[in-house]
């Protein structure tokens, strides 16, 4: 009897567990249908504190960060300004 109850809840748990899974891969599904990708990494103590301050100011989610760097840094590459933008980032000790 206790065995049973004991086997009861332990699926029970791993039915929640699936359950959290099930929607984490639709919520990423959902994503990949509006043409979003994930991107991960880390960020460096500089990156993190130019982030702080992004966020701060702009009340902008990490999203929203993510993507205005890769396009504000696209900007810079394809008007050959990278190795002015890294210059300044090394100067300022960003």
């Amino acid at each position: 009897m206790i065995a049973d109850m004991l086997a009861n809840e332990l699926k029970d748990k791993k039915k929640k567990a699936l359950t959290n899974a099930e929607k984490q891969k639709r919520y990423r599904e959902r994503q990949k249908e509006k043409g979003k990708q994930e991107m991960r990494g880390y960020l460096s103590p500089e990156a993190k504190k130019c982030y702080q301050m992004i966020a701060e100011q702009t009340g902008w989610n990490d999203s929203i960060i993510l993507s205005n760097a890769v396009r504000l840094t696209f900007a810079a590459y394809k008007n050959g300004q990278i190795g002015l933008l890294n210059s300044w980032l090394k100067k300022h000790e960003l």
